[in-house]
């Protein structure tokens, strides 16, 4: 087992993303096939899961934004449910992702005879993000100290670290299971837990009550 005193506090922190426009538009599905060729992977990210963490006023039935996109402005709900059932923490990479959602789409420019088109004002405007990181000053030593702490973690934190972390983290862990295999064998459990728990067809408060309930269930009956 690894020796507990050589490895780091885990830092929680907290985020928000900002969105940027790209000034890259689609009226109609070629037209979004052809950009997504073209974007950069932050704006991929952006569109797949950046609705977790804004505000939503569209749509809850579809998860990411091409798939809502494509029903309220093309009409297309067949192609929208297939959009919106493609789960992004199912691909190692965005590019992986990106080649899904594109081969999505081809499909359907393939089976359609006179493919729709949106009106001027309901085109699609592709966004990239920044992701703005704030140092909550928190610290975890141990991973049992978490149990008291995560209920009352900010959706920032949640994001950051249970989401955003699959993408910076080489091992495409997210930051609470990267941290955990540090400690040895005897976090099996709890590192099994968490990677049971789906990331992105959740809201980021249910995510932190599963996340709750897994550390808390993992240490029950343990003696502090």
């Amino acid at each position: 087992m690894n020796d507990q005193a050589t490895v780091y506090p885990f830092f929680v922190k907290d985020c928000a993303l900002i969105a940027i426009a790209t000034g890259m538009r689609a009226q109609n599905l070629r037209e979004l096939t052809e950009r997504l060729r073209e974007v950069e992977a932050n704006c991929i990210f952006y569109h797949f899961w950046g609705g977790l963490l804004r505000p939503r006023f569209d749509n809850p039935e579809y998860h990411n934004d091409f798939a809502v996109w494509v029903a309220e402005s093309l009409h297309n709900k067949a192609l929208a449910e297939k959009l919106a059932a493609i789960d992004p923490s199912a691909f190692e990479t965005v590019e992986n992702l990106r080649n899904e959602v594109i081969e999505t789409l081809e499909e359907e420019l393939d089976e359609a005879e006179y493919p729709s088109w949106a009106k001027k004002d309901s085109l699609f405007d592709f966004l990239r993000c920044r992701l703005v990181i704030f140092d909550t000053k928190l610290t975890v030593s141990v991973p049992e100290d978490f149990v008291p702490l995560l209920p009352n973690l900010s959706l920032g934190s949640i994001f950051f670290h249970f989401i955003d972390g699959r993408r910076r983290n080489m091992n495409s862990l997210d930051d609470f299971r990267n941290w955990i295999t540090s400690f040895g064998p005897s976090y099996e459990n709890l590192d099994r837990r968490l990677g049971e728990i789906c990331p992105y067809f959740t809201p980021l408060n249910k995510l932190r009550e599963q996340l709750s309930q897994a550390f808390r269930l993992s240490f029950e009956g343990k003696p502090s």
